[in-house]
């Protein structure tokens, strides 16, 4: 298995990027929405590190996946779990279902495509 050099540092810029920002930024758009936005990206790259995967394939299935942990956070799966005190889970999983972070999610994954396309052909 080979590294791919360029996806590792983008994903280690986005991790210290995500944790600065869960760290200084208690509430706000940045906070919530960006860093929904950025998560993506970050699950994207983290992937493309050890994986040649086609980038719509891996977009696509990185935004199903968005999309699930989401949707659980819906039906409030850490509180059917009694997990819900748990504080690492409730930074994984999260806690508060939000159409908006859909949103994020999406425009994060476009964003990724955009840039695949652009410099794959360039």
């Amino acid at each position: 298995m080979k590294i791919n050099k360029t996806y590792l540092l983008a994903t280690v810029l986005l991790l210290i990027t995500e944790i600065l920002i869960a760290t200084f930024l208690k509430a706000g758009f940045i906070r919530h929405t960006f860093g929904d936005y950025l998560a993506t990206i970050l699950i994207y790259c983290f992937v493309k590190i050890f994986f040649e995967i086609d980038s719509l394939k891996l977009g696509v299935s990185v935004l199903i996946f968005a999309f699930i942990i989401e949707f659980l956070q819906l039906i409030n799966l850490l509180k059917i779990l009694n997990l819900q005190n748990d504080p690492l889970l409730k930074i994984i999983v999260g806690t508060t279902f939000e159409i908006s972070d859909l949103v994020a999610y999406t425009l994060g994954i476009i964003t990724v495509l955009i840039v695949e396309f652009k410099t794959t052909n360039s």
